[in-house]
């Protein structure tokens, strides 16, 4: 499908509105008001699903939504899980293992980037990414549910951090092989002047 050169498009703004809640929701968050926070993180979600389906269904895919896209999952994230883990609600290791998982293929793009690799063409979220997000989407939704209603599932909990740490450390191992073999390799003659 073309790449579409208008950025104004109903896609992107649902992209745009999800990096605007984030800081809502962590305010929310901050100041106890939990179904508040569910709720706007319940509308982030909500907008991850409806941009890429209405992209594909109205023919609007553009450059800056595939960049936009993935950066406001990954902020929304990130936010969530530092919240949930400064409350006690989700283990600090956890939360640990998300941002640097996602520090790591930020900086490894920032590097492929600066050595000449085309990175636009090249990264594609992959099947191990996909099934991270949504693991993790589904923990911290699961958690804001828990404290909005005030009710406890230990071993749903349980279950869905395991899951999300394991898709999280192979998805990243997963990313830094995909973007090692991107670096270009210095020719032979190269190797022997340095």
């Amino acid at each position: 499908m073309p790449l579409r050169e208008d950025n104004w498009t109903i896609p992107n703004l649902l992209t745009i509105s999800r990096i605007l809640l984030t800081p809502a929701f962590a305010a929310a968050f901050t100041s106890h008001r939990f179904d508040l926070a569910w709720g706007l993180f319940a509308l982030a979600g909500l907008t991850d699903a409806l941009d890429g389906l209405l992209a594909r269904l109205l023919h609007q895919r553009t450059r800056l939504g595939g960049m936009l896209d993935p950066l406001a999952d990954k902020v929304l994230l990130v936010t969530s899980f530092i919240c949930l883990s400064l409350a006690g609600f989700l283990p600090a290791w956890l939360a640990a293992l998300v941002v640097s998982r996602d520090a790591i293929i930020v900086g490894g793009l920032v590097m492929l980037n600066f050595w000449g690799v085309e990175v636009r063409n090249k990264i594609r979220p992959s099947l191990w990414g996909k099934l991270t997000t949504a693991a993790q989407i589904s923990l911290v939704f699961m958690v804001m549910l828990q404290e909005s209603l005030g009710c406890s599932w230990p071993l749903l909990q349980d279950g869905l951090i395991l899951l999300a740490a394991a898709l999280t450390a192979v998805s990243g191992l997963h990313y830094v092989l995909r973007g090692f073999a991107l670096f270009p390799v210095p020719d032979d003659d190269e190797r022997f002047r340095r």
